[in-house]
């Protein structure tokens, strides 16, 4: 399993990386169509549409890291009180509504996906993009974030069964400042 998950992580770290530049793109696009609209009077063809587009991959490039990571936001008023196999429980409960929520939100994209595909669905404007590969996009990013819901479900069970502590990977920008608060404490 860990194999998988190894996997699974470099893969998504590849997928946010496309997506961190994909908001570079959506950056100087929109800043360059602000300047050209308000300093030339002429704004760049398509900004609008490519920047759509370039969210899906933004959103749903970067869900399967956050939840490897397990930085996706909660409210942590009752579970940091709780023990450790209380805390797995709640985890175990989150992973399957999580489970739930975007296996519907799959099942949904991989439909809109093949319909967009076959009309040949694309934007209104002067430049058309189609839009099948944002719905793709968002169908993968789905599918993805589904793997790793799988994977935290056993890792869930079994800090459950075992009452241990979950392990957050830390991420290696942040590691000195984990090891400066440790070293106040």
């Amino acid at each position: 399993m860990t194999v998988i998950a190894k996997l699974l992580e470099r893969l998504a770290l590849g997928v946010l990386l496309v997506g961190g530049i994909g908001m570079l793109l959506s950056m100087f696009l929109g800043t360059a169509d602000v300047v050209g609209t308000q300093m030339l009077g002429r704004p760049v063809p398509g900004a609008l549409e490519i920047t759509e587009s370039t969210m899906v991959l933004i959103v749903f490039g970067a869900l399967t890291y956050g939840q490897i990571r397990r930085s996706h936001i909660r409210v942590e008023l009752l579970y940091t009180r709780l023990p450790p196999r209380g805390r797995a429980a709640l985890d175990i409960l989150a992973d399957l509504c999580g489970l739930l929520f975007f296996g519907l939100l799959l099942w949904q994209a991989i439909n809109e996906a093949q319909f967009s595909m076959q009309i040949g669905e694309a934007t209104d404007g002067l430049i058309r993009f189609p839009l099948y590969p944002a719905r793709i996009i968002l169908a993968t990013g789905t599918a993805l974030l589904l793997v790793r819901l799988v994977l935290d479900v056993f890792v869930d069970t079994q800090r459950l069964i075992d009452g241990t502590e979950l392990e957050i990977p830390v991420d290696p920008a942040y590691a000195d400042l984990i090891d400066l608060d440790a070293k106040k404490n």
